[in-house]
């Protein structure tokens, strides 16, 4: 919340030029033609992305206006996080990545799908839960702390390009429960865990059953953009079917 209060004067600061001198596509393609550039803003809290149609050193020079903008605010751009690459290059923001790649057809598309450090971080949520079988914990308890991380990652990720990621993420926890119970009865041979746990070859307990990201249904760039009201609108708050947490966090506001 301090992030949004702190950085709404570089929202104003984009949206002016923006309202200015590239608010319709004519005025834009003008810009583009004279070796201009057009850019937007996209944040998140103290997160945010420049997207420029242009040149490396219209970026540059981009970077510089931001550094102008908010040195008065006592702020400064990290050195170590703040990077000016290419679109075909890639970048990750918040947990995605973002790359231009070649499409089924030969097109140059867009892609935006789960980050290697997103994937590693739900893999090593999912390795230290199924790390130790410990005496008392049943399958069923387990099976739901797993359920909890998976079902939670998957939802923020569905909007993306992420059945693969899904489906290898399927493949990843069905070993480590497997593991888990294998270690926990160790005297059990498969036939016995099969017949016990995996009655329907996928690891259940108790009417608890592994949740499965392959099963998880994606729905690729749903923009919204001005849908989403702002925190200052009076009396609004806003609740919609698969809320994010961008939703979430202006609601609170707003309320």
């Amino acid at each position: 919340m301090i992030a949004n209060v702190a950085l709404s004067t570089l929202n104003e600061h984009f949206a002016h030029a923006w309202q200015t001198a590239m608010a319709t596509r004519v005025e834009r393609a003008k810009i583009r033609r004279r070796g201009g550039a057009t850019y937007r803003l996209i944040r998140y809290a103290d997160d945010f992305v420049i997207c420029v149609a242009g040149g490396k050193e219209h970026a540059e020079a981009l970077k510089a206006d931001v550094e102008q903008v908010i040195a008065p605010l006592g702020l400064k751009l990290s050195p170590e996080k703040t990077r000016v690459v290419s679109i075909d290059e890639g970048f990750d923001f918040l947990g995605f990545a973002i790359k231009r790649v070649r499409g089924r057809h030969g097109r140059r598309v867009i892609h935006t799908y789960p980050s290697k450090r997103s994937l590693q971080t739900v893999k090593a949520k999912v390795r230290q839960i199924t790390h130790h079988t410990g005496p008392d914990q049943a399958p069923d308890q387990l099976l739901h702390r797993v359920n909890r991380v998976l079902r939670g990652w998957c939802n923020y990720f569905r909007h993306g390009v992420s059945s693969a990621t899904f489906g290898y993420l399927r493949h990843y926890a069905y070993w480590r429960v497997v593991g888990w119970l294998r270690r926990k009865h160790p005297k059990r041979n498969w036939r016995w865990l099969r017949r016990t746990y995996l009655t329907e070859r996928w690891p259940s307990h108790n009417d608890v059953e592994l949740f499965n990201p392959a099963a998880v249904h994606t729905v690729r760039y749903r923009y919204r953009g001005a849908q989403i009201p702002t925190p200052w609108e009076q009396g609004v708050i806003a609740y919609r079917d698969h809320t994010t947490a961008m939703d979430y966090l202006e609601g609170l506001i707003a309320r």
